[in-house]
């Protein structure tokens, strides 16, 4: 191979650097320009004072509204059962038979004792009525006109002991036909036809529960109760008046129990090994869909706070000591962090104990955009977006114009 001179040499270093130069200009040209950082909407709500309802979520169970131990009042043997087991009954419906025959029987002679009295009771009536009479013209002795008066009152007696005699025994003939003293649902049966049941026996024969309305007992600590009060007390809540007798529940799968219910009372009595007290509410259970045992959960308004300031849930969050924090726009119109205080969940918003006042602006939309001490645009939350700047790129801050 030739070497080359250094005229040639020269002429190709001349020509790369050439191209080169031409490469780098045109990456230059086809750069995208920057485009001007654009101010972030924030979407504001406006804080103002309302009532807000203090409301207590409490752990309970459900009890049935009356429950009765089926018993038999006369022994004998059982000819029919008259139920279908799980079943609704009504007060008065007929449940067992009980083999009536003796009891009838009973019936018939105390029938016929009442009869007996009854008879012997006039035939003395009319004897005493004579003696009365006899005895004021001396015909008979003033001791035989007081025996027969005697006589007549014990007749009188024994007429009203066989009445009785006679009621008792038809009190335990109808003992015979069992009826079901309450209305609600039927458990399972202990004996069967053909069995013997004896009268003021321990097993039951069978249990009927009222379910339609049902009650349910929850539980509160008493250092809540102690909490509410003092609010109260201090004049900042006030009592709910009638909302504070409207109850609502939520069943063990997360789901709202369709109907309200009322409260009935609280107990008095603080339990000593739970540090709580027991309140009492009852329920519509048209369906059934309540049973006893039952987990659930109840939520009762016990007071109302008349000037309360409420923070949506979406605009607070939570600095890394676990405070609650909210952005709220300043007079110029910057992004300002600010501590608050909150109490309860009212809603989809936080109860504002401390930390913010009526009129203020707190960014609720947008967060994800805006830093503390950032310029922002203000606009109401809810209003549809601009469309003075770019579509945004998914995980860019900001943008420009095009």
């Amino acid at each position: 191979m030739l070497p080359r001179s250094p005229n040639s040499q020269l002429a190709a270093a001349l020509v790369l650097g050439a191209l080169t130069l031409g490469a780098l200009t045109l990456a230059a040209c086809s750069k995208p320009p920057q485009r001007p950082q654009q101010t972030p909407e924030a979407g504001f709500v406006v804080t103002k004072t309302q009532p807000a309802p203090l409301t207590t979520e409490l752990p309970g169970r459900t009890s049935p509204f009356a429950i009765s131990e089926v018993r038999p009042q006369v022994g004998g043997i059982i000819l029919e059962r008259l139920f279908t087991e799980g079943s609704n009954v009504k007060k008065g419906q007929s449940l067992y038979r009980i083999d009536p025959a003796t009891y009838r029987a009973t019936v018939n002679s105390t029938t016929a004792q009442v009869a007996s009295a009854e008879a012997n009771l006039a035939s003395v009536k009319l004897k005493a009525e004579r003696y009365a009479e006899l005895v004021k013209i001396k015909a008979v002795s003033q001791q035989d006109a007081d025996d027969a008066q005697a006589a007549y009152r014990q007749s009188q007696a024994s007429v009203r002991q066989a009445q009785a005699a006679l009621e008792n025994a038809q009190i335990n003939l109808g003992y015979t036909d069992i009826k079901a003293p309450i209305s609600g649902r039927i458990g399972v049966s202990a004996l069967t036809q053909g069995a013997l049941a004896t009268a003021g026996q321990a097993a039951a024969l069978t249990t009927i529960q009222t379910l339609d309305p049902i009650y349910v007992d929850v539980t509160q600590s008493t250092a809540e109760l102690l909490r509410l009060e003092s609010e109260l007390s201090s004049g900042r809540a006030r009592r709910a008046g009638p909302l504070a007798a409207k109850v609502r529940l939520t069943l063990e799968d997360g789901s709202a129990y369709p109907l309200e219910g009322k409260l009935q009372f609280t107990d008095v009595t603080e339990d000593p090994n739970s540090g709580a007290v027991t309140i009492r509410a009852v329920f519509p259970n048209p369906q059934g869909l309540l049973l006893p045992g039952m987990f659930v959960r109840a939520r009762i308004a016990e007071a109302v706070i008349p000037d309360a300031i409420l923070a949506p849930q979406q605009g607070v969050s939570r600095d890394p000591k676990g405070g609650a924090t909210v952005l709220v726009i300043n007079a110029q119109n910057k992004a300002e962090l600010r501590q608050i205080e909150t109490g309860q969940a009212v809603g989809p918003n936080w109860l504002v104990t401390k930390g913010l006042q009526p009129g203020e602006k707190v960014i609720v939309e947008g967060l994800q955009r805006i830093q503390p001490g950032m310029a922002v645009r203000p606009v109401p939350a809810g209003s549809p977006p601009s469309r003075a700047g770019p579509p945004r790129v998914p995980g860019q801050q900001g943008g420009g114009r095009p």
